[in-house]
């Protein structure tokens, strides 16, 4: 039987480096020819949501930004059982104590995929409403489709340059270019707050 392979993509673009993973899958799409047994999926902050998907797939591949401790950008890599035991180590944000309970009821229900690779990276900036990757992390995109493409291949699942369409990524009014595009400087949106949250502003 095919196997079934999920790459998925997930954190919040609104907050700079969180959009990593998200980013991630939209860049192999555009560039990967994938086979139809390997499905890209943006899973934002969608939590349980994404429990159908992980349901139908043998193999999962997610890309996140993880706050490993190390030097931002720095890349790191988890396999199958350390997986869900490291997303809940030391969380940064909701959508990962959303994965971490989806992996866990998936495994509760028995249909958990039997391979599972993390490839992190370390975020430069998170408190940054509104921001987009930091050009550190955003350099390292590159380097984590071709983890993703050598452990396809370690699957024995070929990887070719070209697209893949796939109606399970996000609109394209919030891909990466359109996004950047728009986005109005800081001087014209504070994206830290207003003075009422400043500490001493009053």
């Amino acid at each position: 039987m095919t196997q079934r392979v999920l790459i998925l993509g997930i954190g919040n673009v609104l907050w700079a480096d969180e959009g990593f993973g998200v980013r991630c899958v939209e860049v192999m799409a555009d560039t990967h020819a994938l086979p139809a047994n390997v499905r890209l999926l943006d899973g934002g902050t969608q939590g349980l949501y994404l429990l159908p998907f992980l349901e139908e797939a043998d193999a999962l591949i997610v890309f996140d930004a993880i706050d490993y401790g190390l030097p931002a950008g720095t890349m790191k890599i988890i396999r199958d059982g350390e997986v869900p035991a490291f997303m809940g180590a030391k969380k940064m944000s909701l959508h990962q104590t959303g994965f971490q309970d989806v992996i866990a009821t998936a495994q509760l229900m028995g249909y958990c995929p039997a391979r599972m690779v993390l490839i992190g990276c370390q975020p430069v900036e998170l408190e940054d409403f509104g921001g987009g990757l930091r050009p550190a992390v955003a350099a390292r995109i590159p380097e984590a489709l071709a983890i993703a493409r050598d452990v396809l291949a370690e699957w024995g699942i070929e990887c070719r340059e070209g697209r893949t369409e796939s109606d399970l990524l996000a609109d394209p009014s919030i891909r990466r270019s359109a996004y950047e595009a728009g986005r109005p400087s800081e001087a014209e949106a504070c994206r830290l707050g207003d003075d009422r949250f400043f500490p001493g502003a009053r």
